[in-house]
């Protein structure tokens, strides 16, 4: 039969807690600064290694180095993690709530070690502590939705070390505990076993969390205009040809806007390129807020844009141009300014993105050619 070492499993614990953490600090310098909790996390593994390691030489070093400092180290790094976890949700932790109840578990344990010894009083008190932090480490994650793998995983693992905590606390009043951690009970050696390996899982889970938020960021970034939040001009045009095929299929009609505002470059060569960014940014804004759900709008350059509205008829989508141009005009912060739009549908069955297009396009530089401020068909 293999023997398994606590001591050992506990070590090699502290040793892979001590490599994720050094990927993680890693990915925080690589990482954007909209990711947030990565440092947080990598902070909480130190600690969570230093704990193990400490912990590894209990019999062989002062109980307050292998007992105390790790009983303090292992509750912080696991609150951390929960923190981080909230700052990369986009939670404000609470810090101080947890932190003082953390010290007053510690300094009741280091009575139990020093005054009156009992591994036992120790064992159900960090336990106890513990089942509380996953508890809302759980339902911080749930509260999120299970949209992807990481989170599933994320949740599955805090469930799992859950569940190990309340099952060593029920096993700790019907077999006896031991005198320390390193007692041989089987018991006692599932239980460090199987709670150091969710430990590593849990710093998995928190990188692969990592690297679906840079995912998605990339994502965002290649389809999104970064000063308008509008969508590229290249994967508009995907978005238009996708909806024009589903428009020809079903034989029903999608609406182009082209819209250009109008002495846009006065502002910039009169109140600076700042104040003309801000004007492109105020539009989109008021732009979006008059669109339904299904349509988009995209930057096409400068201060170009389109919109395209799905299942709409020419009659609806100048009714939503003239309200667009009409949103323009109504008072607000200063300079603002006016736009003129064209207006198009598909026609035909061979129409392509770039005909539709095109004679929006076309129709906008008649709204400029008759005064602008105007909207104009087909």
């Amino acid at each position: 039969m293999i023997h398994v070492d606590p001591r050992t499993v506990i070590l090699l614990s502290g040793v892979m807690s001590a490599f994720m953490a050094v990927i993680l600090f890693a990915l925080k310098r690589s990482y954007p600064p909209t990711i947030k909790g990565l440092g947080g996390w990598a902070v909480a593994l130190t600690l969570v290694s230093v704990a193990c390691i400490l912990a590894s030489f209990l019999g062989q070093a002062p109980n307050f180095i292998a007992i105390s400092i790790p009983r303090l180290l292992l509750p912080t790094g696991l609150f951390l993690t929960y923190a981080g976890t909230q700052r990369f949700f986009g939670v404000t932790p609470r810090y101080w709530p947890w932190l003082v109840l953390i010290g007053v578990v510690v300094l009741v344990q280091m009575w139990f070690t020093f005054v009156e010894p009992s591994f036992m009083v120790r064992l159900v008190l960090s336990n106890a502590l513990a089942i509380c932090l996953f508890i809302a480490f759980a339902n911080l994650i749930r509260k999120q939705g299970l949209s992807s793998i990481a989170k599933i995983l994320a949740l599955g693992v805090v469930l799992a070390m859950l569940a190990i905590l309340l099952m060593r606390i029920a096993t700790a009043f019907l077999w006896p505990v031991g005198q320390d951690l390193f007692d041989s009970s089987p018991q006692q050696l599932a239980y460090v076993t199987s709670f150091s390996f969710c430990v590593v899982l849990l710093s998995v889970s928190l990188i692969l969390l990592a690297a679906e938020r840079l995912h998605s960021e990339v994502a965002y970034l290649a389809s999104h205009d970064s000063l308008t939040n509008a969508l590229t001009r290249r994967h508009m045009n995907e978005v238009c040809a996708t909806e024009l095929a589903r428009s020809q299929r079903s034989g029903r009609s999608m609406a182009l806007l082209v819209m250009d505002l109008d002495h846009f470059k006065v502002i910039n060569d009169t109140q600076g390129h700042q104040r003309g960014d801000q004007v492109l940014v105020d539009f989109v804004t008021m732009v979006n807020g008059l669109l339904r759900r299904p349509d988009q709008l995209g930057r096409f350059g400068g201060e170009e844009f389109v919109a395209l509205l799905p299942e709409t008829s020419l009659q609806e989508a100048m009714v939503v141009a003239e309200r667009i141009r009409a949103a323009c005009m109504a008072p607000g912060p200063q300079p603002r300014c006016t736009v003129s739009i064209g207006v198009s549908t598909n026609l035909e069955a061979r129409d392509s993105v770039d005909t539709v297009i095109a004679r929006a396009d076309a129709a906008m530089y008649r709204a400029k050619a008759k005064g602008r401020n105007r909207v104009e068909g087909p």
